[in-house]
Formats: structure tokens, sequence, C-alpha cells
């Protein structure tokens, strides 16, 4: 009785190594000029259209062409959006809805990751793309 407890312990606690989290990092993503998607947002909302998410759609096929390359998903709330708390709070939603979005179309959730982007993020990143309230979706260069 004694062993067959211990093995069912040993056998719980083995199972997180086989769910292994992707190790991996969104700074810079809003700077990098190639490979992205822009998904827009009505004024003060955390929830996009669905014909919003069509940009997604090249960017989803190179993804899982490239399983090896993450995905950045970067929020970002506008200056008229609220304090810069209540914006920050949007930006973070903004981006958790794009990416349970995204991880419905059978891509591996972990490497898809949400991070919402302060007011000092958005003078920042290639000329002429607007953030400032919306989701920037990055597909991260491949790890060397």
């Amino acid at each position: 009785m004694m062993r067959l407890a211990l093995a069912a312990l040993l056998l719980l606690a083995a199972a997180p190594v086989d769910a292994q989290i992707r190790e991996f990092s969104c700074v810079g993503a809003e700077r990098l000029e190639e490979d992205y998607a822009i998904v827009a947002f009505g004024r003060g909302r955390d929830r996009a259209e669905a014909a919003a998410l069509d940009p997604l759609e090249e960017l989803i096929a190179q993804a899982k062409a490239a399983p090896s390359r993450n995905l950045c998903v970067l929020g970002f709330a506008a200056s008229d959006e609220g304090g810069a708390e209540t914006a920050s709070r949007l930006a973070a939603r903004r981006a958790r809805f794009v990416s349970a979005e995204l991880a419905k179309t059978g891509l591996e959730r972990d490497r898809i990751r949400a991070e919402a982007r302060t007011r000092g993020f958005l003078q920042r990143g290639p000329a002429g793309v607007a953030r400032a309230s919306g989701v920037r979706v990055v597909l991260m260069p491949p790890s060397p």
C-alpha cells in the first residue's frame, strides 16, 4: 500500500516536467519591423470585433509553419482611455483577449506571451505603426 502511494506521488511530481513552459522574452518586440499584425480596438473596449482579427490570419499561418518562433502580444491603450493605471489594465485585458483568440487557432499556449505596454512604449517602435489603442502581435525571430 505504501509503495503504491509513493509511486503515485512520484508520478504526480514528474507530470509538470512534461509540461515545460517555453522561456522567452518580449523585450524589444515593439521595435521589430517585420512579421507583425495590428488588432484595432474601439475606444475603451477590451474585446475586438471579429473583423479586427483578420490581420492575424497571415501571422498565424507563419507561426504554424515555424513552430520554433514565439508570439508576443503587446497591448496598448491610448492616453485618452483613462489614467495610467486604468490604461495599463485595459492594455493587459486587450493582450489577454488576443492571446486567447490565437490559442483557439491551435497555436500552443506556451508560445504566446501577453504583455501590457505602458505609455512610455508608445513613442518607440517602427515609424507609422499605430499602437496607441490596440494590440500588436509580433512573431519573434527564431531563438539561437
